[in-house]
């Protein structure tokens, strides 16, 4: 991996990805590309273009301007704003894919590295310890275009061998940048009302379990996936990817260690169906055995350290 396309890199994962990998690769290495403009630091320290994933010519003009050899796709439409307008999820997060892994195909990529999400499941599937081969049978827009971006890599790299690879993400949980409309954003939310003394009005039941992950473990999952050697892996885009599961309950409790007044009141809204259609916990042992994962945070910790970064972003000292 040596020039790297990173799409949607102003998105919530996208902006922790991108200082990650220029600080592995280089700056000059790593190009950043979002339909809309990421924060100041990732244009003035590195490579940056506008780029809609679905105009396929776009995305072969950067690849060939920049010698790309890998790509992180992480432009898509999430979960709950899909549900919204589930025609610009289908367009955005399919057609972007397939038009991804035809430019594969066609500049002979070293890899792609396209996430999943725990969205792929449904309500069939088994909620406790969820296996990583199992029913795939979203309810929502967002789950069934993962599921197809899964199928679609998958046939990739047997039919084409574009190396393709994947894992199925929790809830990820950051402090730099605010989620963008997803089932588990109050995990995030939580946080930022706590810190400024507010009262915050959760989305899904106190009791609701799904799980979660801190975005330090996540961006490294990614890395450590794409940087694994191939023969060792029997799966390729479909990994689980686990690190905590915990409840709203257990998370307001968890914050009110450290700021005893916080007060969170549970207004379920539609999110909370879509929240009761995916798992409890995961059983991640595949990726565990196949390429080493190992989460490093648990919630007392990622708690303590968002606190501790939030805070800073509001000059408060809480950790």
């Amino acid at each position: 991996m040596k020039r790297i396309l990173v799409t949607g890199a102003a998105g919530q994962i996208g902006s922790d990805l991108i200082v990650y990998l220029r600080d592995r690769y280089g700056k000059n290495n790593v190009l950043a590309t979002d339909i809309r403009e990421p924060a100041e630091e990732i244009k003035e320290e590195g490579p940056w273009e506008k780029l809609d994933v679905t105009d396929a010519s776009n995305i072969n003009r950067i690849i060939e301007d920049y010698e790309i050899d890998t790509i992180y796709h992480l432009a898509a439409i999430l979960s709950a704003r899909g549900e919204k307008n589930p025609q610009l999820a289908f367009k955005v997060n399919i057609l972007g894919t397939y038009n991804v892994l035809e430019a594969g195909v066609k500049y002979e990529l070293e890899r792609i590295i396209i996430p999943s999400s725990i969205a792929v499941f449904g309500p069939e599937t088994p909620k406790d310890n969820t296996p990583n081969e199992t029913v795939l049978r979203p309810t929502t827009m967002y789950g069934i275009t993962k599921v197809t971006g899964e199928l679609l890599g998958n046939y990739y790299f047997k039919r084409f061998g574009v190396d393709v690879r994947g894992v199925r993400f929790p809830g990820i949980i950051s402090w730099k940048t605010l989620p963008g409309g997803g089932t588990t954003d109050y995990a995030v939310e939580m946080f930022y009302y706590a810190v400024q003394g507010k009262k915050y009005t959760c989305f899904l039941r106190e009791d609701t379990y799904l799980p979660m992950m801190y975005m330090p473990d996540a961006i490294r999952a990614l890395v450590e996936l794409a940087e694994a050697p191939v023969e060792k892996l029997k799966h390729h885009t479909d990994f689980n990817l686990s690190a905590m599961s915990f409840c709203p309950k257990e998370l307001e409790k968890e914050i009110k260690k450290y700021i005893p007044e916080f007060e969170v009141e549970y207004k379920p809204d539609y999110r909370q169906e879509i929240a009761d259609s995916w798992p409890r916990s995961i059983d991640d042992s595949a990726a565990r055995e196949e390429w080493g994962w190992k989460p490093q945070y648990d919630l007392p910790l990622m708690v303590k350290d968002m606190l501790h970064n939030i805070g800073k972003k509001f000059g408060k000292d809480i950790v």
